[in-house]
């Protein structure tokens, strides 16, 4: 925590509210489980409880046993317990919404702990009743809250038809206002499934999967589903996990398992919903990813940008096999003496490698970024540095390359303030609000922040400008007015107007809720 103030003394000097992107709460399980029991009956209890078995599983084995089954490394001592404050805040979501005040914070978009991988459950049926279970009871321990707390809802994204039946229940029947989204689908290659036939060990299967990310050869179309979110106005968020496999499957270490996990799952399925047009399609439409931080979101900006311009229409065009001039190839090969390379050229018809370099792979369009329709530089704030957004816990030092000047065509990242509250990685929830201080007291927050107002706001749904409301409620615990399209600002600390001495600077949050993308700025303290 910041040695110069508290998270409620950030909080009062502001004037605009403090909106927590992804904090977590931590379910209790054997009550879960047995709440899920009376609501979705045996299916979806049990299927849950077997879905928590992932870590301890494989806490209970040895290293040797881990590398020879293929089975990661997992976090052991993830929970509070020194602090146990924090522990029972973390459980208890009356706790945490008693204790907003104290954190600095107005509004919390709370996500899940145990639901974190339950979209990745294999069979149909037990996903279904393990999420829909999980689901009502999440919204039956949020009820009451929802002035300054909203859960997100899980929506499974095995097929759209489950994905759109899951949204309409939730926003209809609990009210949802974010979904978390299932990615990473693991879709069995046909080689697998006949493996599986013959009775090979899951554990040797798992290793064969396709990686379903919806936007690019997907065995569906996942359009209705974006269209779904357009209508109900919500935003898909993705916070989904990469490790446990691949690359980040190592017996012995949980923080080689551990570093990048979620950038590398959300960098797989931004790529995919932009190469594959999704937001060309739905520029109206506003995605986030969430825990990764935004330093892989403003690498992948330039990186799109730099293959564009080698691998796109124009690009590509330039390295035609056909446009190669054999006679001046020759012609070097022969002043440089390589005798034997001219020899192999006149069996050629000097064509260095024809029978591969004329290989395409037999796709139909000779263009990587075909379905993005590039044809002017603002395409790519239209189609990248608009639509998404970026969860950013506060102690990332990496946080301020969303602001720098190195992104290309001055671009900022849209940065998501996300406390992970309720996570070993923060020791202490009064942490969080506090912390970005630190970036202004060391300089390295970009000086055009504190020249940007605070009001500035951007819509999810209508893409249209707006501004924030400045005024503060009478109360921080009066329930707001909303309706279906437009959700209620967040309550406003009866401090809301007040501000402290010294030099500002401001840190652009977002909210991402019913389908509206809402901008607020955290300042932060130059002294």
């Amino acid at each position: 925590m910041s040695a110069h103030r508290s998270p409620e003394q950030v909080r009062a000097s502001l004037d605009h509210p403090i909106i927590d992107g992804d904090g977590h709460w931590v379910e209790y399980t054997p009550v879960f489980a047995e709440r899920m029991r009376k609501v979705v009956g045996d299916k979806g209890a049990d299927g849950f409880l077997a879905s928590q078995r992932r870590i301890p599983d494989s806490l209970q084995q040895t290293i040797d046993q881990r590398k020879a089954r293929g089975v990661a490394m997992e976090g052991y001592w993830g929970r509070q317990s020194t602090n146990t404050r924090d522990r029972a805040t973390a459980m208890m979501p009356k706790m945490l919404y008693d204790r907003l005040d104290e954190l600095g914070i107005d509004f919390g978009i709370i996500y899940p702990t145990a639901g974190l991988g339950i979209p990745r459950i294999a069979d149909d049926e037990t996903r279904r009743a393990v999420i829909r279970g999980f689901n009502i009871v999440t919204a039956e321990f949020f009820e009451g809250l929802e002035d300054r707390l909203t859960p997100a809802a899980v929506i499974p994204m095995h097929t759209p038809e489950e994905a759109i039946a899951e949204l309409e229940f939730c926003t209809k029947q609990l009210g949802s206002k974010v979904g978390m989204f299932g990615s990473s689908i693991a879709r069995p290659l046909q080689v697998t499934k006949e493996a599986i036939a013959k009775g090979t060990k899951p554990q040797v299967t798992r290793h064969a999967m396709f990686y379903d990310q919806f936007g690019l050869d997907s065995d569906y179309n996942y359009d209705a589903v974006w269209q779904k979110c357009r209508e109900i106005g919500m935003a898909p968020t993705f916070h989904t996990g990469g490790r446990s496999f691949g690359l980040r499957n190592n017996p012995s270490n949980f923080t080689y398992n551990h570093i990048g996990h979620f950038a590398a799952a959300g960098h797989a399925v931004a790529k995919a919903l932009f190469l594959g047009g999704v937001t060309r399609r739905f520029p109206d439409m506003r995605f986030g990813f969430l825990e990764g931080g935004v330093g892989w979101g403003c690498q992948l900006f330039a990186d799109l940008i730099e293959h564009w311009e080698r691998r796109g229409a124009k690009g590509i065009a330039y390295m035609d096999p056909k446009k190669l001039d054999r006679k001046l190839l020759r012609q070097m090969v022969d002043k440089y003496g390589y005798a034997d390379f001219a020899a192999e050229l006149d069996k050629r018809d000097g064509w260095p490698m024809k029978e591969e370099d004329e290989l395409t792979g037999n796709v139909p369009v000779l263009d990587d970024y075909a379905a993005c329709k590039i044809s002017k530089k603002s395409d790519w704030i239209d189609l990248y540095a608009t639509p998404f957004f970026f969860g950013c816990e506060a102690d990332d030092r990496m946080n301020v390359t969303a602001f720098g000047r190195a992104n290309p065509f001055g671009a900022r990242i849209n940065a998501i303030f996300s406390s992970d509250i309720g996570h070993f990685d923060v020791p202490d929830m009064l942490m969080p609000v506090p912390k970005p201080t630190s970036w202004s007291r060391k300089g390295s927050s970009p000086k055009t922040i504190s020249a940007t107002s605070p009001s500035a706001t951007r819509s999810g749904c209508g893409g249209r400008r707006t501004r924030a409301s400045s005024r503060a409620r009478e109360s921080p615990r009066r329930p707001p007015q909303s309706c279906a399209r437009h959700p209620p600002a967040p309550p406003r600390s009866n401090q809301a107007g007040r501000r402290s001495g010294g030099g500002q600077g401001r840190i652009p949050t977002f909210l991402l809720t019913n389908g509206r993308v809402k901008a607020f700025w955290t300042s932060v303290s130059a002294g």
